[in-house]
């Protein structure tokens, strides 16, 4: 199974305490596909600027750093990628099936 995180979108505000587009709500998503299966979870979180860290200007921002943000910002990085394992192994051994009526309803 291959794990992927994404970054989708960056939400900003135009200018707070002197710096411009500082993100404040990070759109992520983190894919899973085994074969044919494939499963995904997607959410926002909220960040906020640590004065203690030196500030990357929005256009020197790295996906990695970004990840980094979301994982400390409360989203368990280990949890959500068992949740999307869990959906492909439900999809290949499914708990409940739907099969077609074995009668006519005419």
């Amino acid at each position: 199974m291959i794990i992927t995180w994404n970054i989708l979108q960056l939400d900003c505000y135009p200018v707070q305490d002197g710096l411009t587009d500082v993100v404040c709500t990070v759109h992520w998503q983190c894919n899973g596909v085994d074969g044919i299966y494939v499963a995904s979870a997607y959410s926002t979180v909220g960040v906020t600027i640590d004065p203690s860290a030196p500030y990357t200007p929005y256009e020197s921002l790295t996906k990695e750093q970004v990840l980094e943000w979301v994982w400390t910002s409360g989203v368990d990085k280990d949890a959500t990628e068992l949740s999307v394992a869990q959906q492909i192994e439900l999809q290949k051994n499914p708990s409940i099936v739907s099969h077609p009526l074995p009668f006519s309803n005419t």
